[in-house]
């Protein structure tokens, strides 16, 4: 029985762990071939071995710069004859972006360089390969953030995520009539390193959000990676310019059961 990606090929960034690791296993496991792309060339290559043999192949790449995203592209294209989808998953939420009062202008530079500036260098580079194979999906990852406000704030994080959310409504238009779907995957919180990372074992701040989550729990990665499974599959054929929640009902809450 075929996979449902079998016959295309994935182009997964910060594959090195979390949720993009979790997606290159999915895909690959779907029947897709997969990059498995990160600024980190050991953890990506920790992912190929996750996955079947001749799946996935690693390359490092720091999608903050245009030369590595160009180059990434041309290796996965040259390794599988071409590109079906662009799945941006890198991203990153350091310590030091924090409230506007306190976050300082290299933490909110180095942040947008990553989050906002990184979608826009692998649609820039990525779309022109789809377009080629006469059309496919790109699946920019956002968050709730970019739908919510918190008082909790990490500025330049959520600002970056509201830029995903714009770029990619903008692109899902543009290109529509060329076969090209983009839509944004906004996952709630996760089990991620990213996450965990955050709270930092502080079991207070991890009970100021769980408190407001209806589900009362983190998502798992897989959960959300079926959804960005499904945006990559012709399942969602005419799903396109979408802001895909996959949140536990987080952005439909008000109060939340006790």
């Amino acid at each position: 029985m075929a996979g449902r990606l079998e016959g295309k090929v994935c182009v997964i960034t910060g594959a090195g762990g979390g949720m993009g690791r979790e997606g290159a296993i999915v895909f690959t496991g779907e029947g897709a071939k997969v990059c498995v792309a990160d600024v980190d060339l050991a953890l990506a290559e920790e992912t190929v071995a996750l996955c079947p043999e001749g799946a996935a192949f690693a390359v490092r790449a720091n999608v903050a710069s245009e030369d590595d995203v160009k180059a990434m592209y041309v290796a996965a294209a040259e390794r599988f004859g071409g590109i079906d989808v662009l799945y941006n998953n890198a991203g990153i939420s350091p310590s030091d972006d924090d409230s506007i009062l306190a976050t300082e202008e290299d933490a909110w530079d180095r942040v947008q360089d990553v989050n906002t500036k990184g979608v826009y260098f692998c649609c820039k580079h990525g779309i022109p390969y789809l377009l080629e194979r006469g059309g496919g999906s790109v699946i920019n990852v956002a968050s709730f953030v970019a739908i919510l406000g918190a008082a909790t704030s990490k500025i330049s994080y959520s600002a970056s995520k509201g830029a995903v959310l714009s770029m990619s409504r903008e692109l899902a238009v543009q290109f529509a009539r060329q076969g090209i779907r983009v839509n944004s995957l906004c996952p709630g919180p996760v089990e991620t390193p990213l996450l965990l990372r955050i709270f930092g074992g502080d079991a207070a701040a991890l009970e100021r959000r769980r408190i407001h989550w209806p589900m009362g729990r983190l998502a798992k990665p897989r959960e959300v990676v079926n959804g960005a499974l499904f945006l990559a599959s012709d399942e969602s054929s005419y799903v396109n310019g979408t802001s895909f929640l996959v949140d536990g009902g987080l952005t439909a809450a008000y109060v939340t059961p006790e």
